[in-house]
């Protein structure tokens, strides 16, 4: 004779899953620059997520950062923006690496600096890579954990911008 706990249970199962379902994701999907572009008012403020396995990414990323950046502000002004970057092209952004990386190394400082947006990389996944926080210049902010940070400015109710790969921004 079947259990009728059991029974009960298989027979609300679908019902606890599909509560959930409703329920939906969360952590809201992140948008996109025209969707907060069209937006008649601005978001509490906006946080940038680079992450690709493409070391050299930030040659194509930070300047679609800045161009938005700036689209952004133009469109809601004193709009408060972050930027996040924690994937393998973070490594370009070491003191060590600025000779080679020159002119990305000027665009996170002009965001930091000019543009009042902090740039944050992940410690967690420097020091995976023997990376130490001393290993970037001041103008980096090393964040305990890039998605920890994230999730800190959404928090704050700020909009996700997820920054296209490096592959679709050279294709353009």
């Amino acid at each position: 004779m079947p259990d009728p706990m059991t029974s009960l249970f298989k027979r609300l199962l679908p019902v606890w899953i599909a509560l959930l379902a409703l329920n939906g994701p969360a952590v809201a999907a992140p948008a996109t620059l025209d969707e907060l572009l069209a937006r008649p008012v601005a978001p509490p403020g906006v946080v940038f997520e680079i992450v690709d396995r493409d070391p050299g990414a930030l040659e194509v990323a930070l300047p679609w950062v800045k161009q938005a950046a700036q689209r952004l502000k133009a469109r809601h002004p004193g709009l408060p923006m972050a930027l996040v970057t924690h994937g393998q092209e973070m490594f370009a952004l070491q003191t060590g690496m600025r000779a080679g990386n020159e002119a990305i190394h000027q665009i996170a400082q002009s965001l930091s600096r000019d543009d009042g947006i902090p740039v944050h990389v992940c410690e967690t996944y420097a020091g995976w890579r023997g990376a130490a926080p001393e290993n970037f210049p001041a103008y980096v902010d090393v964040a305990p954990s890039g998605p920890s940070q994230i999730r800190n400015y959404e928090a704050l109710d700020y909009v996700r911008l997820v920054v296209p790969r490096s592959a679709v921004l050279k294709a353009r």
